[in-house]
């Protein structure tokens, strides 16, 4: 169950890149998506690269990527209902070059912005078992490390959050999660929480727009003051 050993030996995102690109290391999701290309073969169906400059000053984390989203365009949130909010979002704050996000050829580009997942393979029922995300939380610790300018991070939902603090050696009950914590972390770099942006939690307005609105809005004023 452990990833590939080619992302600790050689570092950097050129390495998280091509560890992923061949990653199955989790069998029960590496079955799961030889069964969606089978019934799907025009979705991508594989592992999930991070989207946005690694040099950038923000970093987006997610869940997994979704069924009909990520898992069918090949870019984070992008071609469902959780990326519609997070790009108007991103968009709004100088963050993203347009406020949709359809397909990955589609010309968006972000600025001083990467999103990743916590697990980068679609999981059965949106649900990553926890030693599936032990596993690929190494590639995560991984992107934190080739982040050089990484400021600011946004975890989206509580697995998100757990997945951050364990990639950086942290403890989950020093930093509890909740919508629009402020947490310190190594180095002086920030991390925020929110809930996820999900369809589940945004029609029953666990999360509104004027709420994750404000996240961003303190990510701006975190980078500011940087």
């Amino acid at each position: 169950m452990n990833p590939p050993s080619s992302v600790a030996a050689t570092g950097g995102p050129e390495a998280v890149a091509l560890a992923l690109a061949s990653c199955a290391a989790c069998p029960r999701l590496a079955k799961f998506l030889a069964e969606v290309r089978a019934a799907h073969p025009e979705y991508h169906a594989r592992p999930v690269m991070p989207f946005g400059d690694h040099r950038a000053r923000l970093l987006v984390v997610g869940l997994a990527p979704g069924m009909h989203g990520a898992n069918r365009t090949g870019r984070p949130f992008t071609g469902d209902h959780a990326g519609i909010l997070l790009y108007e979002t991103l968009h709004r704050y100088g963050f993203a070059s347009q406020p949709t996000s359809l397909a990955a050829g589609d010309g968006l580009q972000l600025h001083d912005c990467r999103i990743t997942n916590a697990v980068k393979c679609l999981p059965p029922q949106n649900k990553p078992l926890p030693v599936e995300i032990r596993t690929c939380n190494h590639y995560l610790a991984e992107e934190l490390r080739a982040a050089p300018a990484l400021r600011v991070v946004v975890a989206l939902g509580s697995i998100a959050h757990g997945a951050v603090l364990k990639a950086l050696g942290l403890r989950l009950a020093d930093h509890a999660f909740a919508h629009g914590a402020r947490h310190l972390l190594p180095e002086g770099r920030i991390l925020l929480d929110s809930y996820h942006c999900s369809r589940y939690n945004t029609q029953t307005r666990r999360l509104t727009a004027e709420g994750f609105a404000a996240i961003f809005a303190a990510v701006r004023d975190e980078l500011e003051r940087a």
